[in-house]
């Protein structure tokens, strides 16, 4: 394989590095915000959570994918693929990051909480200080996994015309008809980013690990 096509696989690789980093933190943004409307006192706070969560773990990414790029425009939001693109991958995303922080969340142990309580902290500061940052250690394995899950679904954001990495390695298949060393090349690239995600979060746990655990 030459030097040009392995450029070229290198530069959609750049696209769909940027692409996933976006949508992995903006999903995890978005996540906690949905989390916490989860927990909400107000019914349809706690509801229209839920919804959400049901509707994007429910329908399929594809599907996602399509929905907001058709109707973007239909709502007077004239975006570049791209950015439809990020916008899907993030909103899917988020509803699978709620549900992994509603888990950390729940397995906060009552004692901190209660003994935040006695020291007289306010319910914003126990939840900002004692709860929110034990959740997301004991979330961080799951939101690290949710990443990659993302990485592998940017695969799918050629249905709305980005030029990322699966779908610069099928073009470049087509045209010269050597597919077999270029999707080994885009492989082991994809390979390359899984690693650097997982290394990511693994220095991740280990920096913010819970005493005794």
């Amino acid at each position: 394989m030459s030097w040009k096509l392995f450029s070229l696989l290198l530069e959609a690789a750049v696209t769909t590095a940027w692409i996933s980093a976006i949508s992995i933190s903006a999903g995890l943004t978005l996540g906690l915000v949905i989390c916490t409307a989860g927990f909400s006192r107000r019914t349809w706070v706690a509801g229209a959570a839920r919804l959400y969560v049901s509707f994007f773990r429910g329908v399929p990414l594809l599907v996602q994918l399509l929905l907001v790029y058709h109707l973007l425009p239909v709502l007077g939001l004239n975006v570049s693929s791209n950015v439809a693109a990020i916008m899907a991958l993030t909103l899917c995303s988020a509803a699978y990051q709620a549900e992994n922080l509603k888990g950390g969340f729940l397995s906060v142990p009552n004692g901190l909480v209660e003994a935040a309580q006695m020291v007289g902290m306010t319910s914003f500061q126990r939840f900002r200080r004692i709860v929110a940052p034990v959740a997301l250690r004991l979330t961080i394995p799951a939101i690290v996994n949710e990443a990659v899950a993302i990485l592998h679904a940017s695969a799918l954001v050629s249905v709305v015309g980005v030029m990322e990495l699966t779908k610069m390695t099928r073009d470049l298949s087509a045209s010269t008809l050597e597919p077999l060393p270029l999707f080994l090349m885009a492989g082991a690239i994809y390979i390359a980013m899984n690693i650097v995600l997982t290394t990511a979060g693994a220095r991740a746990e280990r920096l913010f690990r819970l005493p005794g655990t």
